[in-house]
């Protein structure tokens, strides 16, 4: 046993020692500290009813995140500060954020109220803005049963100001200078603090379970049931944490969440904006990471069309050793990557999108925000006088693996970039596919879907000249 957890709860210095490695904060929280506000809705990362707020320090500032705790290792509260519903009203008097919920009528059974009122806390803690846009995109992590928004959102735009927390300090003093290397019965909990540390314990433990942000893990334990036997994790690595601008391309490291990558991926081109807002509730991009979806192989992760279409390389590590690959031939069948015992992703290499280029990023859920995708798209063309130079066209969910589209890239590539070149590129795309039919699409619904990006694709970069001319040719 190595030396404990160490966390702040509402300031406080707490500490945890030998428990079980994959015990969730929101697990923790009911059943060891008898906090039992924080609710369990799905346990999976998708109500938010769950929802407590990390406080991290970035920078020498302390940072408020809004997280799901039914997906949080407990573990990984090492170094930080957690904040639940029953840190907020405090003597007898209710929290601004709790007074607004309460004065504008934002709560009826009550069960998925603290979530909301964690997200929104958050939201004031961060100093972000708060008008109503702002606040959806906030609570698109947050689902209500039995009211509607409106009174939610109200709530959010009441809650003024209130002051932080003063915990800098108390969080510098508990900040880790050791490894953290946890023994329970026969499991281990390895959180190393750089990535040549990294490196040497996945040598000594090849078959471990690889943890960065827990939104795909954390359900092999709540809903698959699984045992992990020894995990290690990347919470701790900081120089994994990075985004590198390398001049033609950034490097985005295996640490990096979601959220803390997006703005430099909407700098590479502002279709990344969109999809990453979409991408999960706010409470996922805070904790998941771009590699760990790349690394997990999911056929239905967001973002590797997008990597794909965008030429985007991924860098792996076994020892000293890197070796670097395309990112589309990562992907070798469903479950199947081409990672070796003991090597891990290290980060992925994002080339520039050229301004001259049509580039374009469509996903299709049942729910349009926070919601997995039944088919997304990546799509590259380059175009020169009206003709194409070159395509790179990928999709996720159409096949066991996030794939390029070869025979719709073939009847495009040398093509004039007219709607007769798309149309038989989109028909190409059933010589690439033959999708599945599950419960988020049927297999035909997802070939007509991915044909129908192709052609949206074009009529959006084309401004609807083509249909204004079809409309006066046919009267």
């Amino acid at each position: 046993m190595g030396r404990p957890i160490r966390f702040l709860l509402d300031g406080e210095v707490r500490e945890l020692s030998d428990i079980d490695p994959t015990l969730t904060v929101l697990n923790l929280l009911r059943y060891h500290l008898r906090r039992t506000g924080t609710k369990e809705g799905c346990a999976e990362g998708d109500c938010g009813a769950c929802t407590v707020v990390l406080g991290e320090l970035e920078a020498g500032r302390v940072r408020f995140r809004a997280v799901n705790a039914c997906i949080l290792f407990a573990p990984m509260l090492d170094g930080r500060a957690l904040f639940t519903v029953e840190s907020l009203g405090r003597e007898g008097a209710l929290h601004p954020v709790q007074q607004a919920m309460v004065d504008l009528h934002g709560s009826q059974c009550g069960f998925c109220t603290p979530g909301f009122v964690m997200s929104l806390y958050a939201v004031q803690q961060a100093g972000e803005a708060t008008d109503a846009a702002s606040l959806k995109d906030a609570l698109s992590g947050n689902l209500c049963r039995c009211t509607g928004y409106g009174p939610i959102l109200a709530a959010g735009q009441a809650m003024g100001t209130a002051p932080a927390p003063d915990i800098a300090a108390a969080l510098v003093a508990i900040q880790p200078t050791d490894d953290l290397a946890l023994v329970h019965k026969d499991r281990r909990f390895f959180a190393p603090r750089s990535s040549d540390a990294l490196a040497t314990l996945l040598a000594a433990y090849p078959d471990a379970t690889v943890l960065a942000g827990g939104t795909d893990v954390g359900l092999w334990v709540t809903k698959q049931n699984r045992v992990l036997a020894t995990v290690v994790s990347l919470n701790a690595v900081e120089d994994l944490k990075t985004v590198e601008d390398l001049g033609h391309a950034i490097r985005i490291g295996a640490g990096v969440r979601y959220a803390d990558a997006h703005l430099a991926l909407a700098n590479l081109h502002v279709e990344f904006d969109e999809l990453l807002r979409r991408l999960g509730g706010r409470q996922v991009r805070n904790l998941g990471t771009i590699c760990g979806n790349i690394a997990n192989g999911s056929p239905i992760g967001d973002m590797p069309p997008a990597l794909i279409a965008a030429r985007a390389t991924l860098v792996l590590r076994k020892g000293a050793s890197r070796r670097e690959m395309p990112l589309e031939d990562y992907f070798l069948d469903y479950g199947k990557q081409d990672r070796r015992p003991g090597e891990f992703v290290e980060a992925v290499v994002v080339p520039k999108v050229p301004q001259n280029r049509v580039f374009k990023l469509s996903k299709l859920s049942k729910r349009f925000d926070q919601d997995i995708s039944a088919v997304c798209m990546g799509l590259s063309v380059g175009v020169e006088a009206g003709r194409i130079t070159d395509a790179r066209v990928a999709f996720g969910g159409m096949a066991a693996t996030p794939k390029r589209a070869a025979a719709c890239e073939a009847a495009l590539s040398g093509q004039a970039w007219t709607l007769d070149t798309v149309d038989a590129a989109a028909v190409a795309l059933a010589q690439d596919f033959t999708p599945i039919s599950d419960m988020r699409a049927s297999a035909a619904y997802r070939l007509e879907s991915a044909q129908n990006m192709l052609l949206r694709a074009f009529l959006e970069q084309d401004g609807g000249r083509v249909l204004d001319a079809q409309a006066v040719a046919y009267g």
